[in-house]
């Protein structure tokens, strides 16, 4: 037996990953070509390393095919509905940040709330017979987001891709996306709605609670939260 730990296949992400592992004893490598998506830890037993992309991290770990994986906490939320009854955070690792935020044209200049949003939703409806469109990846977190502030005129334009260029590819008349640093944003000449955001994101270590823990699992992951300097997160 041993722990599956999912851990992203690619980018910066996987590279800080196995940063964050290594500086706390448990080295991570890649083993084959750069094309085999595969890993290994060294210097610590029981520990089998799985790479996948982190959109596949929470479905894995849902499915309780994998004991742990890290991935960004935006993502948890979003693809997994009740999700903290299918996985525990274990740690957060400090890298990763960013922050779901909902954005509209700088030319609005009278739009800069939930509250401001609102009501120009239901005006250009009532104008244009249809309901606002916002484009977004996020539906399941901005819909909850909205409906927590009574916003309810609105469509959720999917995208997957580019989310910024929507408003000048009259699209969507808004956006939901993540930012780091919001340069991207300012040029597509966008401003993000004042207030807390949607969710501030980074990279956590998560526990799946659907896994079949064997005894020699919990001895292992026990082991590694010694190792790693952090403490459980609820029982499995």
């Amino acid at each position: 037996m041993s722990v599956k730990l999912g851990l992203p296949s690619k980018g910066r992400l996987m590279e800080k990953t196995f940063d964050w592992f290594t500086r706390r004893g448990v080295e991570l490598k890649r083993t084959g070509s750069d094309r085999e998506y595969s890993a290994a830890a060294s210097g610590f037993d029981g520990l089998e390393v799985v790479l996948l992309s982190a959109g596949e991290i929470p479905r894995e770990l849902a499915a309780g095919r994998i004991h742990l994986g890290v991935t960004g906490s935006d993502l948890v939320r979003e693809k997994l509905g009740l999700w903290n009854e299918k996985v525990a955070e274990l740690a957060p690792m400090g890298f990763g940040h960013a922050d779901l935020i909902i954005a509209v044209p700088r030319a609005w200049v009278d739009v800069s709330t939930l509250d401001d949003l609102d009501a120009v939703a239901a005006a250009f409806r009532a104008r244009h017979g249809f309901r606002l469109r916002i484009a977004t990846k996020y539906h399941r977190l901005i819909r909850e987001h909205l409906r927590a502030y009574g916003v309810a005129d609105y469509q959720l334009v999917d995208s997957q891709g580019a989310t910024e260029g929507s408003i000048k590819n009259e699209t969507a008349e808004a956006i939901a996306d993540i930012t780091s640093t919001g340069e991207t944003l300012r040029a597509n000449h966008l401003k993000i709605l004042t207030g807390e955001p949607v969710h501030k994101s980074q990279a956590k270590l998560f526990k799946s609670r659907r896994v079949e823990w064997a005894k020699e699992d919990r001895t292992v992951l026990a082991a590694l939260e010694k190792r790693l300097g952090i403490s459980g997160g609820g029982k499995p």
